[in-house]
């Protein structure tokens, strides 16, 4: 049965990405995308790992009720329901606000897929050449729909990852669990419903920003688990008169939303930040890091010009010049990334760690943040910037990147080896990283959770294929 089938008697898009993706396997895919999935779920645990310490970190971990036999929370001794787990899991992914980004969709997927596919891995026997797949699939799916709805006029509203981050969660988890083709259709449509996410945290200073991955993968689970005990859903979820589109982009939805278009994954448009500060600060901290030096000192600074994509100028936060409530209010701020950066000569977290700093503040008033036509027509396929100095003296100092410099998998693995070793301990951090670089030959991939886990029980790393 087909609920809610269009009146031509075209299928339903949410069917049709359904049917798609479940036909999937791992072998399909050449092996730098599969390389790439392992290296985002490498740097998905290095954030969890160095960000379970922080408040929204805790805080996620004090709403989430123990259990003695269920699923992992990162860096500690905690077992708790697939959702509680997945909710603090993805809130501690996203709490560096250095998490994996994919451009076109304005989202962070791997912060919800990850999760959503780390709780599954627990609940039963699932290999690993099936999560890797599923994750692939994630990507895919809310980083097509993401590129169809999303403009820079939605997105000062809604928060992309929350809108469509739960839709590619609950394909990918479908895709684990060998959901039928209905039920996966359902998921995806009861995942839609639970679209949320507001972007009123920049202006008003809140921190709920950090815990929309969090909502999204929980709510994946439930739609699953859901679809999979038989719920029905609205198959026209994505098109229909008050599906997705209609409601929050106002607009039709495209004919089709096809995964693996031209054979191409959309992971591989994935990239893993540099820098723990949004999106749309990298590339203009980066501009500047490379203005800094030549820089003898910032004190000869006169005016400061930040050109970016139009995209970049008008998200929520981007365009702030404090004053800062909080770190990330900050960690928004296109400007006082690149004053930090030039104050600095860095771009560390300890940026963010001083909000009166008055020389970053005096920078920060220099600054003028402008929309630059070629840069918004590069995006999102590129994401440019350009950062001009000008010194008292009258001199001129500008750097201009065409794209984000992403960090490189030697970086990524070397920051996961340090905040994993810290938590879990150098050996055990070692193993992890090989157990994921073998995880396609892994019987049961929920080792890489329990690895995860404080003083776990038993031993947890075997790979038996």
């Amino acid at each position: 049965m087909v609920i809610g089938a269009t009146e031509s008697g075209n299928e339903p898009l949410a069917r049709r990405m359904a049917r798609s993706a479940l036909a999937v396997e791992l072998a399909d895919f050449a092996p730098e995308v599969v390389a790439k999935a392992k290296i985002c779920l490498i740097d998905f645990l290095s954030c969890a790992f160095e960000a379970g310490g922080h408040p929204w970190s805790r805080q996620a971990l004090a709403a989430a009720h123990p259990v003695s036999s269920g699923a992992t929370i990162i860096g500690t001794s905690r077992l708790a329901s697939p959702a509680d787990a997945a909710f603090a899991n993805a809130v501690m992914g996203h709490g560096l606000v250095r998490e994996d980004m994919h451009a076109a969709s304005i989202a962070h997927h791997g912060v919800v897929i990850w999760p959503t596919l780390l709780a599954l891995s627990e609940q039963a026997p699932l290999r690993g050449a099936t999560l890797l797949a599923a994750a692939i699939i994630g990507y895919e799916t809310g980083a097509r729909i993401g590129r169809a709805l999303f403009n820079s006029d939605l997105a000062r509203l809604y928060r992309p990852t929350g809108l469509v981050a739960p839709l590619g969660a609950a394909l990918a988890g479908s895709f684990a669990r060998g959901l039928s083709e209905h039920a996966a259709t359902s998921a995806i449509a009861i995942a839609a419903n639970t679209s949320s996410g507001l972007n009123e945290w920049p202006h008003g200073g809140g921190s709920e920003m950090y815990f929309h991955p969090g909502f999204a993968a929980s709510n994946a689970l439930k739609a699953i688990a859901l679809a999979e005990a038989g719920a029905l859903a609205s198959e026209t979820i994505l098109e229909g008169e008050a599906g997705l589109f209609a409601a929050y982009r106002r607009q039709p939805a495209p004919e089709n939303i096809e995964l693996f278009a031209g054979g191409e994954a959309e992971i591989m448009s994935v990239y893993n930040k540099p820098a723990p500060a949004c999106n749309f600060a990298q590339t203009a901290s980066q501009a500047a890091l490379r203005v800094s030096h030549e820089l003898a000192e910032t004190e000869s600074i006169e005016r400061i010009v930040i050109r970016a994509p139009e995209a970049a100028v008008r998200y929520p936060g981007c365009d702030a010049k404090g004053p800062y409530a909080n770190a990330l209010q900050a960690k928004m701020s296109i400007p006082f990334s690149v004053a930090a950066t030039l104050a600095r000569g860095e771009i560390e977290e300890e940026n963010y760690a001083s909000l009166e700093d008055p020389e970053i503040l005096r920078l920060i008033a220099a600054t003028d943040l402008e929309c630059d036509a070629a840069f918004t027509a590069a995006f999102p396929a590129r994401q440019g910037a350009e950062v001009t100095v000008r010194l008292r003296d009258g001199k001129t100092i500008r750097q201009n990147l065409s794209d984000v410099v992403a960090a490189t998998p030697a970086e990524i693995r070397s920051r996961f080896r340090a905040a994993a070793a810290r938590v879990i301990g150098e050996d055990r951090a070692r193993r992890l990283e090989e157990t994921i670089d073998g995880a396609e030959q892994l019987a049961d991939a929920g080792v890489i959770a329990a690895a995860c886990r404080l003083e776990p029980p038993g031993q947890i790393l075997r790979t038996a294929s």
